[in-house]
Parts: structure tokens; sequence; C-alpha cells
């Protein structure tokens, strides 16, 4: 497979399905910043985690992969003429979101009530979550205001939302982990 195409040459490229948009189109946005935070979690899993952290993030980078392709497919798009459907892959769904809800409720069993915010850092792992935790909620934000426009499976609004809380109880677990501080947001006075 080339990877240059030279089609998106001239600020243009294809959605599934064959539209082409302008590369800053609300679409593109939505799944390129999919794709910076599936990235940011690369990074976090290649950091010294556990085996199951290590598997966790897997999964959800695999998930992250689905909804880009969920989001660069157009409703319009998603069946073919045949009448079959164009992303013949499981989708993400309640179960997907279920999965990040039962990892968070793991987690948060050994972890100590939060009395304050916390400022993210203490561990380079941990800032990884943290920045992870952004992109991820830049990239709610972004499919939020494309469902404003066109229709969009509320799941990934979902998934997305729960994926910045999953990113968050993982920083602090990792905190836990690697023995650093978790240091409380205080104003200063």
């Amino acid at each position: 497979m080339k990877i240059y195409t030279k089609t998106g040459d001239k600020g243009e490229t294809s959605l599934f399905g064959g539209t082409r948009v302008p590369k800053y189109n609300d679409r593109i946005e939505a799944y390129g910043t999919v794709d910076e935070l599936n990235s940011y979690i690369g990074l976090i899993r290649d950091q010294k985690n556990t085996p199951i952290v290590r598997e966790n993030l897997l999964k959800i980078q695999t998930d992250l992969f689905t909804l880009g392709a969920m989001l660069a497919t157009p409703k319009e798009k998603e069946t073919l003429k045949s009448g079959k459907e164009r992303l013949n892959i499981p989708k993400i769904n309640e179960d997907s979101i279920l999965e990040l809800e039962k990892e968070i409720d793991l987690m948060n069993e050994v972890l100590k009530p939060m009395t304050n915010f916390i400022l993210p850092g203490g561990h380079t792992t941990v800032s990884f979550c943290h920045i992870a935790r952004c992109v991820c909620r830049r990239a709610e934000r972004l499919v939020v205001k494309l469902s404003v426009e066109q229709e969009i499976e509320i799941n990934i609004i979902k998934y997305l939302n729960r994926l910045s809380d999953y990113l968050f109880v993982l920083a602090r677990k990792l905190t836990l982990d690697n023995q650093a501080e978790e240091i409380p947001w205080k104003p200063r006075k």
C-alpha cells in the first residue's frame, strides 16, 4: 500500500464513502483529535505500567480506531447501495462504555476519596495521563459541536466522556502505583 496518494495536495481529503471535504472540516477535526488522543494513550502504554494497565490501554486504542472510523463515515454513507453496512466492524456501544466504568470502579476501590481538585503532575506517566485527558475532552467538545450540525452516534460522545474520567482516575492510580505525591489544589492567598 502506497502511503502518499497526492489526493490531499490541494487541502482536501476523503471521508469514508468518498465524500471530499476540506481538511479543516469539523468531522476531520473531530477524528483527527481522536487520533491525537490515541497517540498519547500509546505513549502512556509505553511507560512502565502493569500488564493489566497496558492491556486496558491497548483495548482503548483499538476502540479509538473504531470510534475514528465511525466519525469518518457520514450518516448518509453508512449503508452501501446493496443495503450492507459500509463499516463492517463492531461499533462503540453501551458495552464499551460499561467496560470503562468497570475499570474506573476497580481503580477507585484502592484510591483515597478526593477532597480537593488535584494538580496534574507528580510523575511523568501521570502527566501523560493528564495530557491525554485534556486531549480527550477536546475531542469530546469537537464531536459535540459536530453533532449539532450532523447526526452522530450518541455512544461516541458517551465513550469520550467516560474515557476522560478513566484517564483522570488512571492518573490517580498511577500516582499511587509510582509512590508519587498527589498535590491538592489550594488557591494562593
